[in-house]
């Protein structure tokens, strides 16, 4: 098998983005290899497989990259066979579930910005440092309160959800980047020993790259 006929995770092992990444091709037993990003500030698109938004993942393929936690997810599932029954995104069609859709995503963002603003040396107590943690605490609250309801909600039928994968991943994050001690969030643990049982989880566990 040639290099672009099996696919290529560029990503971290650390990055909860590349995670959703990973848990899905695991979860889907698509065979690819992993590409570590070695220099989370480079200014260097082809670093990034070259996605100019100098973000990750992305997946190269032989049919092009893929930038993005979503569309790699998509297409790893595309890849593979038999394709199991994953909800999407779009297929949240009531307010819960969509809303803890949208919050787990813009929390992920949000923790996103608060390490990459210390790496820089930023500091935590700038105005923007403190709407932020401000932000991810009340998304945080909201998402305990909710979780639940919207995971018994989801259609019981489905082998995996994007919405169960990312909010896994948030949750296990901020514990591994020190940004919010989970143990007050009952719910959130609940789902988040349950959805670690699964061999995905345990295969794709947060480290730092060496």
């Amino acid at each position: 098998m040639s290099a672009l006929d099996r696919p290529v995770i560029i990503g971290r092992s650390s990055s909860h983005f590349t995670r959703i990444a990973r848990l899905f091709a695991a979860e889907l037993r698509v065979d690819h290899s992993f590409q570590v990003l070695r220099d989370l500030l480079s200014t260097d698109p082809a670093d990034y497989g070259g996605n100019p938004a100098l973000r990750i993942p992305v997946l190269k393929t032989s049919r092009g990259a893929w930038f993005g936690a979503l569309n790699v997810s998509r297409e790893l599932w595309r890849q593979s066979n038999p394709r199991p029954r994953v909800v999407w995104p779009e297929d949240l069609d009531v307010p819960l579930l969509a809303n803890v859709q949208e919050l787990t995503l813009q929390a992920m963002a949000t923790e996103v910005t608060l390490v990459m603003e210390k790496m820089a040396g930023g500091g935590e107590g700038t105005t923007h440092a403190l709407k932020l943690r401000k932000s991810l605490l009340n998304m945080m609250a909201w998402l305990e309160e909710h979780s639940s309801a919207a995971l018994a909600a989801l259609p019981p039928e489905r082998d995996l959800s994007y919405l169960e994968v990312t909010l896994y991943c948030l949750v296990t994050h901020l514990e591994f980047r020190d940004v919010l001690p989970i143990a007050p969030y009952e719910a959130l643990n609940r789902f988040r020993q349950q959805f670690e049982q699964r061999p995905s989880a345990r295969d794709t566990a947060f480290h730092f790259d060496t």
